[in-house]
């Protein structure tokens, strides 16, 4: 469990997007990370006007997200 950040997505913002976003293909590689938590690394670094190489390392690697 990693530690919860004030630009992480609550519960119900977190209900309203997930049925926007692409499903994981069948026949596809599997995702190694959840979108939730991308999307919360993303938020952190417009939140915070961070460098993308600066995300704690409690999130997905910079190039990923």
């Amino acid at each position: 469990m990693r530690k919860a950040y004030q630009s992480d997505l609550s519960d119900a913002e977190w209900s309203c997007l997930e049925s926007h976003l692409p499903a994981p293909k069948a026949n596809g590689r599997p995702r190694i990370y959840p979108l939730r938590e991308i999307l919360d690394a993303i938020f952190y670094v417009v939140r915070s006007g961070c460098a993308w190489r600066l995300l704690p390392h409690d999130f997905p690697p910079w190039k990923t997200v």
